[in-house]
């Protein structure tokens, strides 16, 4: 019974290690790309993801920190509506680029977005289109007009009835 703790225990040990290693590796390549796009989304600024606790990374919380263009370091919960989709972007992004997916599907993220973010968020896609197929759901004539493929559909209008 003792040598089958022992096992369990190095084996619990081990994964320990393995999962965090891979963690730290990920974790390290996905700030490296947040960084960046959040620059070409924003045209500029700065963004950094840390760890809240190096000591125990496999439990810890991941803090935000994004410094749009002209405004003072904030947390990500202190950005407008827009800043805080342009900075969800450049990280579901960067979790993208560090871990490519051949698919991927984005539902109205561009929703919340002015007429220059728009514009930077489709050459973002743009650049994406190279090694992933992206179907995008939007109502934005601008990200509709950047498309290889469109297709439409629409509702039927509730009928009318007469009293």
């Amino acid at each position: 019974m003792r040598n089958s703790e022992k096992q369990l225990l190095d084996l619990y040990r081990k994964l320990n290690q393995e999962s965090e290693q891979r963690f730290i590796e990920t974790f390290k390549s996905v700030a490296e790309h947040f960084s960046a796009l959040f620059k070409k989304l924003f045209g500029g600024g700065r963004a950094e993801l840390t760890l809240m606790d190096e000591n125990d990374v496999l439990e810890c919380g991941i803090e935000i920190l994004a410094r749009p263009p002209g405004k003072e370091p904030q947390s990500i919960s202190l950005l407008s509506g827009g800043e805080k989709t342009m900075t969800a972007i450049a990280l579901l992004m960067a979790v993208f680029r560090s871990r490519p997916s051949p698919f991927v599907l984005l539902d109205e993220v561009d929703a919340a977005l002015d007429e220059a973010n728009n514009v930077r968020f489709n050459h973002v896609i743009q650049d994406f289109a190279q090694i992933s197929q992206f179907i995008v759901i939007t109502h934005s004539k601008r990200t509709m007009s950047t498309a290889d493929v469109m297709y439409g559909v629409t509702m039927q209008e509730a009928a009318c009835r007469s009293a």
